[in-house]
């Protein structure tokens, strides 16, 4: 398992297991997930690129590494109330803006999207969010 792929379940397993009110957190409804892959120009995984996820509000920065295959996952802090804001996702010189979207009522689905970078094109892939989340971690919802 790699290293992206490790700090991610430990990150989830840690949410899993808190206890409110100190855990309240770490729950699914304050955190917003932004996975991807980076590749060049050939479609070669790119390995340790950093990924900034800027929320666009505030300033706050979120960072992320890939790893060998290319797969980042950062982990922002956003709660029910930051449904509709911005994120830019920044690569080096390249950079996406993305709306949160989620269901406010729902707090048991992992939050989050996909956003690929694949040489010059950078792709929001929202809809894969959930399947890309299984393969990296094995759940996308808490039970």
């Amino acid at each position: 398992m790699s290293l992206a792929r490790r700090a991610l379940a430990a990150m989830l397993v840690v949410a899993a297991v808190s206890i409110a009110p100190a855990g309240a957190e770490h729950e699914v409804y304050y955190r917003f997930t932004v996975l991807g892959y980076v590749m060049d120009g050939r479609g070669k995984p790119v390995p340790d690129a950093t990924v900034e996820v800027v929320r666009d509000k505030t300033g706050f920065t979120y960072l992320g590494e890939t790893d060998a295959a290319g797969l980042y996952v950062v982990l922002t802090r956003l709660g029910d109330e930051s449904r509709g804001e911005a994120l830019t996702v920044r690569q080096g010189a390249r950079e996406r803006r993305v709306t949160v979207a989620f269901d406010p009522a729902n707090h048991t689905d992992e939050r989050g999207t996909r956003v690929d970078f694949e040489g010059a094109r950078i792709i929001e892939r929202a809809a894969s969010f959930p399947a890309t989340l299984r393969s990296v971690v094995g759940a996308s919802t808490r039970h």
